[in-house]
């Protein structure tokens, strides 16, 4: 009966597949195999809980491959980036593509990519050519589950050229709207403010409440806000600030939220209350968190951190495994589990690499949902 059905019926069975079942079924026959390949899947949103978050690891130098973990199967693959032009960075993911920053550019260069369908696409070029300014992405309808939602870029700070020559550090704000393809100048940031987003801030940004924010890269951390609306910034403490051997920005219940820890301590999670207090809310396990970073002194230095609103992984290397912070939806509460780093797939050994993770839900469905995005 099954290798008799319709292409249209079939293909909308298919779309509610994950990537790893959506490739096994491809294999499975021949009439699977073209209908996969020739008959467009459905497009229509689908719950995201339908398939949970894989946690995707981008080397951080210079590699054109990527690895992904399945957590339904908890396994790693490996998948190659050499179809794209240039050696990239991650930013966020949209969607179900990642966002990425060119590195063959000196200046700023932005790309969409879907790894498992090795299709790309770069974003238009910014109206002002600037270098290593800090870049923040927030997604506008939150509410729907697509592949590529309508999104917005933000691009801060950074180095650009100056009137009488030379290079000054640019203050005026800039945002790319994916619904109409392109970058408009929206407003201007104080001096000190561009300085810091330059030199001190790596590109993961949190957007909560109308805010975009950002954590500076040394110690002391602290948090600059932008307000979207009405180009107002701001700075925020951030708890324990001086002590903090890594410190990261997530969210949490829509709530501005802070991980981080301490040498011989445990990480804390604190979220951001009325009148920008912090507040204590959960701690990582000890056992998990001294397994994380090598004994009971071990130090909290390079711990990074991939979440979403199911998930939170605090990570290192590759092959060091992760703290993973995610939801049992038939219990409808929280847990921390372990999950193992990737030394080996397939049986071949692979190197230890430093990375940056992201939480992405893969789709093997071509971007072309909407004209701007048709390759």
């Amino acid at each position: 009966m099954w290798s008799s059905l319709p292409f249209d019926l079939l293909a909308n069975i298919f779309s509610f597949l994950s990537p790893d079942s959506l490739a096994r079924a491809r294999s499975a026959c021949k009439h699977w195999h073209e209908c996969i390949d020739t008959c467009p899947l459905n497009t229509e949103p689908i719950p995201s809980q339908c398939h949970p978050s894989w946690f995707i690891a981008l080397p951080l130098r210079a590699h054109k491959l990527c690895f992904a973990h399945n957590p339904i199967l908890d396994n790693w693959h490996k998948l190659s980036l050499e179809f794209l032009p240039d050696l990239v960075k991650p930013i966020a993911t949209v969607g179900s593509l990642l966002f990425l920053r060119s590195i063959s550019s000196v200046v700023l260069q932005l790309i969409l990519c879907n790894p498992f369908t090795t299709q790309f696409r770069y974003l238009p070029w910014p109206n002002i050519i600037r270098t290593n300014p800090a870049v923040g992405v927030v997604i506008q309808n939150t509410s729907q589950d697509s592949q590529i939602p309508d999104f917005k870029v933000y691009v801060a700070g950074g180095m650009s050229m100056a009137p009488q020559g030379g290079t000054t550090y640019e203050s005026k704000l800039e945002m790319y709207d994916s619904r109409n393809d392109s970058w408009q100048i929206v407003g201007s940031l104080p001096v000190e403010f561009a300085v810091r987003l330059t030199v001190w801030t790596h590109n993961e940004s949190v957007y909560s409440n109308g805010t975009l924010y950002w954590i500076t890269s040394a110690r002391a951390f602290s948090v600059m806000g932008f307000d979207v609306d009405s180009n107002n910034c701001r700075e925020l403490q951030v708890p324990m600030a001086d002590r903090l051997e890594f410190a990261a920005l997530t969210s949490r219940n829509g709530r501005l939220t802070i991980v981080g820890g301490v040498c011989g301590e445990d990480a804390c999670v604190w979220e951001c209350r009325d009148g920008d207090m912090w507040v204590l809310v959960e701690k990582v396990p000890n056992e998990l968190g001294r397994k994380l970073v090598g004994g009971s002194n071990g130090s909290w230095i390079n711990t990074k951190c991939a979440w979403n609103n199911e998930v939170m992984c605090l990570y290192k290397e590759l092959g060091n495994g992760m703290v993973v912070r995610r939801e049992r939806k038939e219990k409808n509460k929280w847990e921390w589990v372990w999950i193992d780093g990737c030394s080996s797939i397939r049986g071949k050994r692979v190197h230890n690499l430093p990375i940056k993770g992201l939480l992405l839900q893969p789709s093997l469905a071509p971007f072309a949902s909407k004209s701007n995005y048709t390759l």
